[in-house]
């Protein structure tokens, strides 16, 4: 049975906020295996000293992935999400080593689909660290379950 929200539940301007979770070593390390990604500033601590970071950062797309888990820890997709459709999205500020991320949503727009049996959701999204500064926004977009 669902626990999630459903698309009739969703109200423009409502938000919800994720539980947080630090970004470790081992998380940017493993993500470079997956990814093939061994970019120099994510994995090399004297490379890092000679950028305008001045120490690795995560990946950019570390942080969004998180963030996609993050999102799924709020309970409000539980059994009720259907399709991930898009997403706009930018990368303000780094993500360090050590940094603690949570995520805020917004719900922005809700349209019905053709298919009676859901709608569409988008929400505006905000990745914050433990300063409550942006690091990565943007839009997503989903496809939920109807009643």
């Amino acid at each position: 049975m669902a626990k999630g929200l459903y698309y009739e539940d969703f109200i423009l301007d409502a938000s919800f906020e994720s539980p947080s979770r630090t970004i470790t070593e081992t998380d940017i390390v493993n993500f470079s295996a997956l990814s093939g990604d061994w970019n120099p500033i994510h994995t090399d601590a004297e490379f890092a000293k000679s950028t305008p970071f001045k120490e690795r950062i995560a990946h950019g797309l570390l942080g969004l992935t998180i963030s996609s888990g993050l999102s799924m820890r709020t309970g409000v997709f539980d059994g009720t999400l259907v399709a991930f459709l898009g997403m706009q999205w930018r990368f303000t500020a780094p993500i360090k080593i050590g940094d603690t991320i949570r995520q805020r949503s917004v719900v922005r727009e809700k349209k019905e689909s053709k298919n009676k049996d859901r709608g569409v959701v988008s929400f505006a999204i905000q990745i914050l660290n433990q300063r409550s500064e942006v690091v990565q926004e943007g839009t997503r977009t989903v496809m939920m379950k109807r009643k």
